[in-house]
């Protein structure tokens, strides 16, 4: 005989362990299993049958695998966490006593410290791996940055956050990581490329944030916890990596006046190179204004014209050649009808080149944070700012000649509105400007520039993002414009399709017709009202004359309507009620377009007939076209489903409808898009 099998031996119920179960086998309180669950990555698992997972089981009931906490068993944080335990009952036990003493001494010394270290090797044996898990880490890393302190979220929390993203963001500014950014509502999109890994992450806008009751931090600190060390690994890797020395110095002075990322100071082989690059580009510009002497100028000739055309030739191929390598590859397709390919992205050295000649200097209203980031990781080395933005600028003086792009986020104002700023000629003193005055031969633009140059990968016209100028759509990099859906990039000529001009011309000329019906409607009402009222009269009056009036005529009204209809029926005119339907037609025509002509008379505009008629009978020509051209593809297409079987047939129908819904939302923004359009060709 087989051997009977006990329930709850085997299967689901030897699969899953409820919660319950779990904080009894390891020993430890529930705020402890649930730190211990997100240090090791386990999450909860949901059986397919809970009653066959566990007797008393209820929809609310929370399950594990068993083997993951067997797995736990072993972990050396349990140790730790029934020492915290055992340390929290003494320190109680002192307080009763009333020995405060004893119990800050045990508090100090004896607390158990948390290392997380074998956790991460453990969670990422490679470098890789920890890169494809870091876009949680930063942006939960920099929206703790961001945070006030509170009772929740402790001032050394937020001061750890911060220098570890600063850290990281000096990476990408050394090695020209980042790549793309977008402007949303919830903050800032970033995204990098690091060794192969596209990384991206989201960081907050600066407003001033209330911190709320109904979140836990107790849970959001335990994965700020974990994520620290995490992120403070994969620093050090990337320091090492490229030879800088880790962790970078830190001037606390200078992060409290406000200096952010130039609180920190760089060292190694690439930042020697670094620094002398930046050393001979402030030189250049600080001797730009010289002039040359003629003597040198002739010297330099003589060596230009004596120097040898062999050895020219020779290095201009090599630096053809050179370029030839570095240069990406560009792929278009084979045929106009074909898919748009994918196009690689930015290399690092033409990242670092897109800024570099430039100087730039942030006004006050424009967040500084993110601009200084985006333009040094870019390329851009001197960056300066008003005085009340903090530290570390190029320079704090606006009329610097040096400054080559002002970015400002306020519109032109007249001289006459613009505030007085009073001459202080003092020795050392920052000469100022007044506010919304313009430097000659300075570029001004809005902060949407930086931002639109760096996802096109190339400098676009500044003369688009003036101030005070409507600024083109800020299109997120990551979403690639699909066949059939809306473009605000491309014309409205490139996107429309077959007849839905002509369309929408019939359309706006029927809701302006129907707009000048109501209007002529609504200009004689008085008159109305009193030819309404004397009707009225007269059939009161022709009421009260006749008794029983209204007897006669209900039955005298029944007999005609009979009449009517045989009548009816015995004559018929042939052609001839066409030809006086027709005749009714041209009279209707000839009264819209007197009513017409008199409009364009009362605007004092000419009205030309024949060329409104040539133009209507183009559009119902080609609309008919349309129309008759789009009933055939239904046909043909209702005769392919009748050769379909019922899935397919179901499938297809699907389809269909999700894409008549895209169809129907791209024709409405196109919509949009046409009477805005308009507008501003009347205006």
């Amino acid at each position: 005989m087989a051997k009977i099998k006990k329930k709850g031996a085997s299967g689901q119920a030897k699969n899953y362990i409820t919660r319950t179960q779990a904080v009894r086998k390891l020993q430890i309180s529930l705020p402890d299993f649930r730190r211990l669950c997100i240090f090791k990555g386990i999450y909860p698992r949901e059986p397919r049958n809970k009653k066959k997972a566990s007797k008393t089981a209820t929809p609310n009931t929370t399950f594990y695998y068993t083997k993951d906490i067997q797995y736990l068993l072993h972990e050396p944080l349990l140790r730790k966490f029934r020492d915290q335990k055992a340390l929290s009952k003494k320190i109680a036990r002192s307080l009763g006593r009333g020995e405060v003493g004893d119990a800050a001494r045990l508090e100090k010394n004896n607390a158990p410290k948390l290392t997380l270290d074998h956790i991460i090797k453990e969670r990422y044996p490679t470098f890789i791996d920890a890169l494809r898990d870091l876009d949680d880490a930063l942006s939960l890393l920099f929206l703790f940055a961001n945070l006030p302190a509170d009772t929740n979220v402790p001032p050394k929390t937020i001061a750890l956050c911060q220098r570890l993203c600063h850290e990281f963001q000096h990476y990408l500014i050394t090695t020209n990581s980042l790549r793309k950014s977008f402007l949303s509502i919830k903050g800032i999109y970033y995204q990098a490329t690091i060794q192969g890994q596209d990384i991206m992450w989201l960081v907050p806008y600066r407003f001033v944030q209330k911190v709320s009751g109904d979140v836990d931090y107790r849970i959001m600190a335990t994965f700020v916890q974990f994520y620290t060390t995490l992120l403070g690994f994969v620093n050090y890797r990337l320091y090492s990596s490229i030879g800088l020395v880790y962790p970078p110095k830190f001037d606390t002075r200078s992060d409290e006046n406000g200096a952010e990322l130039a609180a920190f100071t760089i060292e190694g082989k690439q930042a020697s190179a670094l620094k002398a690059i930046e050393a001979k580009g402030a030189q250049s510009n600080g001797h730009a204004n010289k002039e040359v002497s003629r003597e040198i100028q002739e010297k330099v000739d003589s060596v230009v014209k004596t120097a040898v055309m062999d050895q020219e030739s020779e290095e201009q191929a090599v630096e053809v050649q050179e370029e030839n390598e570095d240069a990406i590859d560009k792929f278009e397709p084979a045929a106009p009808e074909a898919d748009t390919l994918p196009q690689p992205a930015l290399s690092g050295n033409e990242a670092g080149a897109l800024f570099a000649p430039f100087t730039f200097f942030i006004s006050r209203e424009t967040p500084r944070g993110p601009l200084e980031f985006i333009l040094r990781a870019f390329g851009c080395k001197r960056i300066g700012w008003d005085a009340v933005l903090g530290d570390g600028a190029f320079t704090t003086d606006e009329s610097d000649p040096r400054i080559t792009h002002q970015i400002v986020d306020r519109p032109p104002l007249p001289e006459s509105s613009l505030p007085s700023v009073p001459d202080d000629k003092k020795d050392g003193a920052v000469q100022k400007i007044r506010p919304g005055m313009r430097v000659p031969g300075r570029t001004y633009i809005q902060p949407q520039w930086v931002w639109d140059c760096i996802n096109e990968g190339k400098l676009l016209r500044p003369d688009l993002y003036a101030p005070g100028a409507t600024l083109p759509p800020h299109l997120s990099p990551w979403v690639k414009p699909t066949k059939g859906a809306y473009d605000p990039r491309a014309t409205l000529a490139e996107q429309e399709e077959e007849g839905e001009a002509e369309l929408s011309a019939d359309d706006d000329e029927g809701e302006e017709e129907e707009k000048s019906d109501e209007e002529m409607e609504e200009a004689p009402k008085g008159k109305k009202k009193q030819s309404s009222k004397a009707m009225e009269e007269s059939d009161d009056e022709d009421d009260e004359s006749v008794d029983g009036g209204m007897d006669i005529e209900l039955a005298n009204s029944d007999e005609d309507e009979s009449e009517s209809e045989s009548e009816e029926d015995e004559e018929f005119g042939g052609f001839e009620e066409e030809a006086a339907s027709e005749s009714e037609d041209e009279e209707e025509a000839a009264r819209t377009q007197h009513q017409k002509e008199l409009e364009a008379e009362a605007a004092g505009l000419p009205y030309t007939a024949s060329g409104s008629a040539d133009k209507s009978k183009k559009q119902s020509a080609q609309s008919k076209k349309h129309a008759a051209k789009k009933r055939k593809e239904e046909e043909e297409l209702e005769r392919q489903k009748m050769m379909m079987s019922r899935k397919k047939r179901k499938l297809l129908d699907k389809m269909l409808h999700s894409n008549k819904k895209k169809d129907e939302e791209a024709q409405k923004l196109r919509s949009k898009r046409r009477k805005l359009e308009k507008v501003a060709e009347k205006a």
